[in-house]
């Protein structure tokens, strides 16, 4: 599959936003604390009983959104064509006021959203993705890329520890309305621009 990516801006949200990012939810990662946590924890991966299907878009609105909850001047928004059709994307947050997950840095870049359309999905569009991120975000003087994900998403698990990142932090308790998810901060450090 030939692929293109390019950082097109927020102009391009629309289509981007049409690339759906649902995914089937097959197995989850248990979020085990030996001896009341202070014995570390553990991720015990485990097979649902009945497989779902879970919507990110489905619960904050989507890409089409941001603009009005961000300042998204300062982010990046790459777009993956083969040929003329959008098949992913990336949103990189970056150098953003009011965004927690950059905790007030200027050295860090959030890689906010990756998105591949199903029927593209384990074909390079998500690693091509990665990899233009890595970019963007290093070229901007960040030593460092934070990745959030769920325990319900252990695909994207595998893939960002595939692509060298690190678990950085489990969070049981960050989606009080979702009290079976936990928050996996995964981390991956950057090489200075060239």
């Amino acid at each position: 599959m030939n692929i293109d990516i390019a950082d097109e801006g927020f102009g391009a949200i629309a289509e981007y936003a049409r690339v759906p990012i649902a995914f089937e939810v097959r197995a989850v990662l248990d979020v085990v604390a030996r001896d009341g946590g202070l014995g570390g924890l553990l991720l015990a991966e485990r097979s649902v009983d009945a497989p779902y299907l879970k919507n990110y878009d489905a619960l904050d609105g989507g890409p089409a959104g941001w603009a009005a909850r961000f300042d998204v001047s300062s982010w990046g928004l790459l777009v993956a064509r083969s040929g003329r059709r959008v098949i992913g994307g990336a949103a990189i947050a970056f150098d953003t006021a009011g965004v927690e997950m950059l905790e007030g840095r200027r050295d860090l870049a959030v890689l906010w959203d990756l998105r591949v359309a199903p029927e593209a999905r384990g074909r390079g569009a998500g690693s091509a993705l990665f990899r233009a991120a890595e970019a963007w975000a290093a070229a901007r003087g960040c030593r460092r890329m934070k990745i959030e994900t769920q325990n319900v998403n252990v695909p994207a698990c595998r893939f960002y520890a595939a692509r060298g990142c690190v678990l950085g932090a489990i969070h049981r308790f960050a989606y009080p309305g979702l009290p079976h998810e936990a928050q996996l901060l995964w981390y991956r450090e950057l090489a200075p621009a060239e």
